[in-house]
């Protein structure tokens, strides 16, 4: 795990000038690499490489980067890691030993060291780019330098584990292409004046995340997950008006993608696994296969528990292959609503695993809101991101490597939108578009108040039948979502979205509403395996990996990690568990109504079905709370009228009506009004 950033410009500039460039962009992601660091340039081409390295394997100055292949054709500066590069040195020594291959070019290997770094340059020099990365297991990000040919190669992992971001800068509009792992990296290149992107604000402001490929900075775009950016000849100077979409071309830039989540899906609906013992079993073998791959290291390892389904799992098959018990780590909370220790409390124990538990109060949240403009780099707003970066800062204290349970809801339908938002449409489908409307126009005249009013009249009518909280705030919603949603396309939109027009409160530099770019869903699914509403929720859960798990889920546990100098690791994200998961037919993952169906079946071989049968949680803390009381005047200060005004990103009265219902404790704005936070706090330290 480590930082990668460069640059191409101008080839006017010497060597030294070059490396300190790259050093000073490198030095920006120290914390992502705090055991070494390393620059390379061409100063004929114009281009610098740095790298920031936290060792894991390879220990040794052998694995030091920016690394060139043993016939120096190529340079990498390489983030992640390559689990299965043992079995590629093999395939390559087998290669360079057999009389077979004997006189090929590149044939003889001589290791220097035993860096997975090391293993993908022999790969590329022998195989190619694209079939040594259709050869991996693996987490990653790569600049590659082909001297040979004079081309710069950008690359990501299949489900964007690692992040990259890339795009124009510089003292003119575009005379210099950058590059790195964070943001950070690229403000770091002399003479960034990149604006913030208003129409990026806006999407941020919908899915509290900015989607790729945009990023905040007009000019700057996050590299997709399986993508592949190729530079020939000179680097492109001056970007394009709109950002790059695989295929596309931009003159000497080419993207493509290696690897396609759509084409996985079209082969798994040709490829049902439909025997549901064969389907656990299967699943078990490669869940252990893809976690002994990962527990491989040569520093301390060990793996986030919460005692859910995913976490557990991962736990469980851990243990069972490890000779002494395994480091795990949770977080807690002082309010116990929110506290989920116990149940992991529980499964640690029964496992019998070394747990350690951290408790956060408001106090320690509120010292960790200070860091997160800068462990985030642009505005991020998923409020689990303090636990994240809480558990993981404890972790670190342990161990240099950690497991985690992510992606299981997306790959096995455990989010509670798959289940209840079909439903939701079943229902209201049949209602002709005007007529939802209307009715939800009639549900949003009857004031909160009267909502609540009615819920605890049935509340105390019928106190052990039906219990309704916050029935005001949810009808609502609901009310909301009726006005908007034409199809099911409008309802996962609404689902996922948290200031639903966000061009009520997000305008432009001339005062203007932004209009929202337009929709970045990824990939289209093949509508072949979306046949009937009944299996509506792939479309969700396919969307859910093209944009929530790359962009959110696995980009804050990257910054919160990495803020801490630790490895994380997702073994629900070796590409081969994923195949798995897209061969199995919807109601093998959901069924009655409850989701990861197979993955539940798996981990009750390794632990009682009580320790884990609970309501689903997730990482949740009390953010609205606290916003009510103790961060209150945090809030306020960065809630400012006079401020939001001067500032000129968002139209202030929306923002001051949510925060004044928020406080009277008649709405539940919470996620919208930390959005603002965020970016507040973001536009302040940036």
């Amino acid at each position: 795990m480590c930082g990668i950033t460069g640059f191409w410009e101008t080839p006017f500039r010497s060597e030294g000038k070059l490396n300190d460039m790259a050093q000073s962009m490198a030095n920006a992601i120290a914390h992502r690499g705090p055991d070494d660091s390393g620059v390379w340039s061409d100063p004929q081409a114009g281009i610098g490489l740095g790298h920031r390295r936290l060792s894991i394997i390879d220990l040794t100055s052998a694995g030091h980067q920016p690394m060139a292949s043993s016939s120096g054709r190529f340079v990498i500066a390489f983030n992640g890691e390559i689990y299965n590069h043992l079995e590629l040195r093999a395939e390559l020594d087998y290669i360079s030993n057999s009389s077979r291959y004997k006189g090929l070019a590149n044939a003889n290997m001589k290791w220097r060291g035993h860096s997975d770094t090391e293993t993908l340059l022999a790969g590329f020099e022998r195989w190619g780019v694209v079939a040594t990365l259709a050869k991996t297991v693996g987490m990653f990000s790569i600049a590659l330098w082909d001297t040979q040919e004079r081309t710069l190669h950008l690359v990501r992992d299949r489900f964007g584990e690692k992040p990259l971001y890339y795009g124009w800068t510089g003292n003119r509009a575009g005379n210099a292409f950058v590059f790195g792992s964070e943001l950070k990296a690229l403000r770091g290149f002399p003479g960034f004046i990149n604006p913030v992107c208003r129409g990026a604000l806006a999407q941020y402001m919908r899915f509290l995340y900015v989607p790729a490929p945009r990023s905040i900075y007009q000019g700057i775009y996050k590299l997709e997950p399986g993508c592949l950016i190729t530079i020939k000849g000179a680097a492109p100077m001056v970007a394009p008006s709109q950002p790059l979409r695989p295929p596309a071309i931009y003159e000497s830039l080419t993207m493509t993608r290696w690897w396609s989540l759509a084409d996985v899906a079209q082969l798994g609906a040709g490829n049902m696994i439909s025997n549901e013992v064969d389907a656990i079993n299967t699943l078990e073998q490669r869940l252990s296969d893809a976690v002994k791959l990962q527990s491989m290291a040569d520093v301390p390892l060990g793996a986030f528990l919460s005692g859910g389904v995913d976490s557990s799992i991962i736990v469980a098959l851990m243990q069972q292959q490890a000779t002494g018990p395994v480091k795990t780590f949770t977080v807690g909370f002082e309010e116990s609503g929110f506290d989920e220790s116990p149940f992991a409390r529980s499964v640690a124990k029964y496992l019998g695993t070394d747990h350690t538990e951290f408790f956060v109060t408001a106090a320690e949240a509120h010292d960790v809101i200070a860091q997160l403009p800068t462990i985030y780099d642009e505005p991020f707003a998923d409020s689990s991101q303090i636990p994240t970066h809480l558990v993981c800062h404890t972790a670190r204290k342990h161990v240099t490597v950690s497991l985690s349970g992510d992606a299981g809801d997306e790959l096995f339908g455990g989010y509670n939108r798959y289940f209840w938002g079909p439903r939701i449409w079943a229902k209201l489908a049949w209602l002709p578009y005007p007529v939802r409307q209307a009715l939800g126009a009639a549900i949003s005249a009857v004031p909160v108040a009267g909502w609540d009013a009615m819920s605890v009249l049935i509340n105390t009518l019928l106190p052990d039948v039906l219990r309704i909280i916050n029935a005001g705030d949810k009808a609502h919603k609901l009310a909301a979502r009726l006005r908007g949603v034409r199809d099911l396309e409008d309802l996962y939109k609404s689902l996922v979205s948290e200031w639903q027009d966000p061009a009520q409160v997000v305008r432009d530099d001339k005062g203007r509403s932004v209009l929202e770019p337009s929709s970045l869903l990824g990939d289209a699914l093949p509508k072949s395996i979306l046949k009937g509403v009944a299996k509506s929720p792939l479309r969700m859960m396919y969307q859910d990996s093209m944009t929530y798990l790359p962009d959110d889920i696995l980009c804050k546990v990257d910054r919160a990690a990495m803020a801490s100098s630790l490895e994380t690791r997702v073994p629900f994200l070796d590409h081969r568990v994923a195949e798995l998961a897209w061969q199995l037919p919807l109601g093998m993952k959901i069924k009655d109504g409850q989701g990861k169906w197979p993955l539940r079946q798996v981990l009750y071989k390794h632990v009682p079905r009580q320790l884990i049968e609970r309501p689903k949680a997730g990482f949740g803390i009390p953010v609205g709370q606290w916003l009510r009381g103790p961060l209150r005047q945090w809030a306020e200060n960065l809630l400012d009228e006079n401020q939001l005004s001067a500032e000129g990103h968002f139209y202030p009265l929306p923002i001051r009506k949510k925060w004044a219902e928020h406080l009277s404790g008649r709405r539940d704005h919470t996620g919208s009004l930390w959005a603002v936070l965020m970016f507040q706090a973001w536009l302040q330290q940036s």
